[in-house]
């Protein structure tokens, strides 16, 4: 398996790590925004091939795949690029920051066939592995979630301080996570609503957002969002169920106690990215539909098309 990865910025190495963990995959092709730093981390990951223009990696016969790890607002726009060169593709959270260019994405996939994946991480994390299969095993059922998205992001940072080239966004990016994996763990969301607190000056964005859910289990879930936290920093997640109260924190996961769980015998690996990557590479050598595919992230979107009328009107 061939694969072009392009973004190779903080979450694009984590891709990277993960992919060579993977047996039998191959990057060999990198695409960034500058090419001296592009190079660098292509030196460092032993690529072969460097450049600046996504379609100059399309058009080579080393790619079987690529994964998308670029800015937000150009996710929708190279995912339909890639299927249109008949290459799989992985595109990260969120597939797009609207409902029309999602709906777009999953037509494109429908019309050639090829696998079309996004970075719903969550499902891959052993964490919330651990709890969903428990839940499909009617062990327990989800009576609430609630979930604390939180960084500190008051300028236009990356996860590796340096100046970003795009906005991030609550709602579309970081609310994207929780919105899919609560209708993942409870069932499909029949109501939802949203409020924001002031845009910044700057970046024209909300800084602060809460979120409920409901399920048509009759679970909820509280999400509070903000890139205003000077503290702790990440998302956590309280599973409260009819047989027990869970933590997850990304990978691991303790009882509502804090005594840790054990997680050894979930997955191949800790690593949410790793396996959310394996899955990937597994679905296209297998010729099936990934989890996490366009078409079962979808209602996740129209979730959020739902709350970002809201919150415009």
């Amino acid at each position: 398996m061939r694969i072009a990865l392009a973004g190779a910025g903080a979450f694009g190495e984590k891709h990277l790590d993960g992919l060579k963990k993977i047996d039998g995959v191959e990057v060999t092709s990198l695409v960034g925004r500058r090419l001296e730093p592009t190079r660098a981390v292509a030196e460092k990951y032993d690529i072969g091939h460097v450049a600046t223009d996504l379609a100059e990696s399309l058009a080579r016969d080393d790619v079987d795949a690529v994964i998308l790890c670029t800015p937000t607002q150009m996710h929708a726009a190279q995912a339909i690029q890639c299927l249109d060169a008949g290459k799989n593709v992985q595109v990260e959270i969120p597939l797009a920051d609207s409902l029309a260019d999602a709906e777009a994405v999953l037509a494109k996939q429908r019309e050639t066939g090829l696998v079309a994946m996004v970075g719903h991480t969550r499902r891959f994390n052993p964490s919330h592995q651990y709890l969903h299969r428990k839940f499909a095993a009617g062990e327990a059922a989800v009576q609430q979630m609630d979930v604390q998205t939180y960084f500190f992001r008051r300028q236009n940072m990356n996860a590796k301080g340096e100046p970003r080239s795009w906005t991030d966004h609550l709602l579309w990016h970081h609310a994207a996570h929780t919105v899919d994996l609560f209708a993942w763990q409870a069932g499909p969301i029949i109501q939802a609503n949203a409020i924001e607190g002031p845009l910044h000056p700057e970046l024209g964005i909300a800084m602060d957002m809460s979120i409920q859910l409901k399920a048509e289990s009759g679970a909820l879930c509280t999400l509070s969002l903000s890139f205003n936290n000077d503290g702790p920093l990440g998302t956590f997640f309280r599973y409260i169920c009819d047989t027990g109260t869970w933590i997850a924190r990304y990978d691991d996961l303790v009882t509502g106690r804090e005594e840790p769980v054990d997680l050894s015998g979930v997955a191949v690996s800790n690593n949410g990215i790793e396996l959310q990557d394996r899955e990937f590479v597994a679905a296209i050598r297998e010729g099936r539909e990934p989890n996490s595919s366009v078409a079962q992230v979808l209602p996740c979107y129209r979730v959020l098309d739902r709350l970002e009328q809201q919150l415009k009107a």
